[in-house]
């Protein structure tokens, strides 16, 4: 096999996170009493760092870091168990597995919340390491993460990263890796062709075909 070694992304690619994160993400405006047009498309807060994405939706930057505790208050108690695993996810873990690959999570979520989430749905027990953002703020975009895994387990020969925005493409290209982009989470075909992906995986069997062909 040309790679060795898989790193996920979570939102959007592992699983299917988005009721509560745009609920979470609501609930900090409402509590900021700020406005929030409410037939605003949300889809694109999932994935990137949450301080861009509140400020992209007119929160002032000086209040950025403020939307992002309210919107953790809701999250941390409920918002990230309104979530659940994509359908075949589980059983493509295990036969990645099988077939002798390393198996990680890039996540620009805080690591704790990600490690706390693949725990609940029993998928943790299928990665060598979950990665994802450090409270200390010198881990927290998705480049960042990838740089860090990739340091500690030496792997960037081998690895690939999956994800299903450009930002998990432009991470992996960013550190020197190819990147495979799912079609099933919130991100477009076009913006992840535009960020370079080498290939794209409508279904888990695709996936799995393009992290093990030769």
């Amino acid at each position: 096999m040309k790679y060795t070694a898989v790193f996920f992304d979570l939102d959007g690619t592992l699983t299917e996170s988005g009721t509560g994160i745009i609920r979470s993400f609501r609930y900090a405006f409402e509590k900021m009493e700020m406005e929030l047009d409410p037939e605003a498309d949300l889809s694109v807060v999932i994935g990137p760092p949450l301080a861009g994405s509140f400020i992209r939706f007119g929160v002032p930057a000086e209040r950025a870091d403020e939307a992002v505790r309210k919107y953790r208050e809701r999250y941390m108690t409920v918002g990230k168990y309104e979530n659940e695993p994509y359908p075949g996810i589980r059983e493509l873990l295990a036969k990645l597995k099988e077939a002798g690959l390393k198996l990680y999570v890039a996540t620009s979520k805080p690591e704790l919340l990600a490690v706390d989430i693949l725990e609940h749905f029993d998928l943790a027990k299928y990665f060598d390491e979950i990665a994802g953002a450090s409270m200390d703020g010198k881990r927290g975009t998705k480049e960042q993460v990838i740089r860090w895994l990739i340091e500690k387990a030496d792997l960037k020969e081998t690895a690939v990263m999956v994800g299903d925005t450009e930002f998990d493409i432009t991470g992996a290209k960013q550190t020197g890796l190819d990147g495979i982009g799912v079609t099933w989470g919130y991100g477009t075909k076009e913006s992840m062709k535009e960020a370079g992906a080498d290939g794209l995986a409508d279904t888990m069997d695709e996936l799995y075909t393009l992290i093990t062909a030769e």
